[in-house]
């Protein structure tokens, strides 16, 4: 029988991620799956239509796993407890050296940086940011704003509000509601980073962000979080759940799903980096161009398919 090289799902049609804890993730006749060592039970992941797999405290991966996740253009994300820190991910940068360019090139010219920052603005609060507007003037009217709408989702639900305050070393100090936003946005920000992945870029070089590995992720999360799953962890606060995090899981998957988010962050990167009016550079004449072309590919752009 010919070998059918395996080829990465567009993130558009995926399911948008499983969380795994207290267990080693391997291979088995062929298929990706995760044993429970001490009942000795096995579960099987369909990891080719899953975006991102979150890795939380106490699991283990074969080097067989991260192979075939990278082949399938799985994103493997290693998360603390709760998925409150995002500590490293299986693929750090874009594959596609071009997009790479396009972004560096729009995050270092101040005027270029500004014009995609007022993008952002525009896109998250539905109105033209103000003109003559520095981006350290618009990063304050954006705090400002943001502020605001926390307290008004506290009033909404009925719950006590002290600010955005959690200690990401001790998951159980913050009172509920910011338990619930930071499994919340942990969920979003797991899902961009495939997605800015995929399409090619930089998780690191952000616009608003910057200095972080997730710099760029952060930009992107916070122009849609508000409008899906911000709203849904205080509505789960409200509750007083007994397992906060776990709710906010499930409810996000719910979103995403509901929302079709994965089919809009592609499309939303481009539309985002275009505000800047340059075109990708193209690459230099005396390039060497690959020894070995790549095919044809079904996947996303900085999908690895080599």
């Amino acid at each position: 029988m010919a070998f059918i090289p395996l080829k990465p799902i567009p993130i558009k049609d995926r399911n948008s991620m499983i969380f795994v804890g207290m267990g080693r993730i391997d291979v088995k006749d062929g298929a990706f799956v995760v044993i429970d060592e001490v009942h000795g039970e096995r579960m099987h992941i369909p990891v080719g239509s899953v975006v991102c797999i979150m890795l939380e405290p106490g699991t283990r991966v074969s080097h067989a796993a991260v192979k075939l996740a990278a082949q399938v253009g799985t994103l493997l994300i290693w998360v603390g407890e709760a998925g409150v820190r995002l500590y490293a991910a299986g693929q750090p940068g874009g594959a596609r050296s071009d997009k790479l360019l396009y972004q560096a090139k729009l995050a270092l010219d101040e005027n270029l940086r500004l014009k995609v920052v007022r993008k952002m603005f525009e896109l998250r609060f539905g109105e033209p940011a103000p003109e003559r507007r520095s981006i350290e003037q618009l990063r304050g009217i954006e705090g400002a704003r943001v502020r605001k709408t926390y307290e008004l989702l506290a009033k909404q639900y009925g719950i006590e509000w002290r600010g955005r305050k959690y200690d990401p070393k001790d998951w159980e100090k913050g009172d509920v509601v910011n338990q619930c936003i930071s499994a919340a946005t942990s969920c979003l920000y797991g899902v961009t980073e495939a997605a800015i992945l995929a399409a090619g870029y930089a998780p690191a070089i952000g616009f608003i962000h910057s200095g972080k590995p997730l710099s760029f992720v952060y930009d992107m999360a916070d122009i849609v979080k508000f409008e899906s799953v911000v709203p849904e962890a205080f509505k789960i606060a409200s509750k007083h759940p007994r397992s906060p995090d776990r709710e906010v899981r499930v409810a996000c998957r719910n979103i995403f799903r509901e929302t079709k988010v994965l089919n809009r962050l592609i499309p939303l990167i481009e539309e985002i980096l275009s505000a800047g009016e340059i075109t990708p550079p193209a690459a230099p004449k005396d390039s060497q161009p690959p020894a070995i072309p790549e095919p044809t590919n079904i996947g996303n752009e900085g999908h690895r398919t080599g």
